[in-house]
């Protein structure tokens, strides 16, 4: 894509609108995408919640104040969420082995299957619509989402 220059004349500033022009699109998709995906690991699912599951299914078991601070919001938010995971299976808590008086959560064999379920699917998606990308594209592209990612910090914005 090649890029004019901006307002006051510099590139930089020029790449940044265009940036975040093409951020928003995909944001929106993503946001779309991430709806459909809840749906499919349980039609009962909020879309907000399948961020937790896949944080839960990397991390294996969590507190819910170390969830909600991995993600970014607060813990009644993430408790909310955690009681609906609770509610339709796909999570259970259990006492934290090294703090009596804590819980962690964890994916339950459910949640396990309906999420692995789900990712089939989105992977799927993902290599037809990116197929006829060379894989050094794939791989730069990814790449630079994460490098974008780990400049984010909970007071971005």
């Amino acid at each position: 894509m090649e890029i004019a220059e901006g307002p006051d004349g510099t590139e930089f500033d020029r790449a940044i609108e265009v940036l975040e022009e093409q951020t928003s699109v995909l944001w929106r998709r993503e946001r779309t995408t991430s709806h459909s995906l809840a749906k499919t690991v349980h039609p009962e699912m909020e879309p907000a919640a399948y961020g937790i599951l896949t944080l839960l299914q990397r991390e294996g078991s969590l507190r819910a104040t170390d969830i909600a601070h991995s993600i970014g919001v607060g813990k009644p938010s993430v408790s909310r969420q955690l009681a609906g995971l609770e509610r339709l299976g796909l999570v259970s808590r259990q006492l934290d082995p090294d703090d009596a008086r804590s819980q962690r959560v964890v994916l339950t064999p459910l949640g396990k299957q309906q999420l692995t379920t789900a990712q089939t699917g989105r992977r799927t998606a993902f290599t037809d619509l990116m197929r006829s990308w060379k894989p050094e594209d794939v791989a730069s592209l990814g790449s630079l989402i994460a490098r974008l990612n780990s400049t984010y910090t909970k007071d971005t914005w």
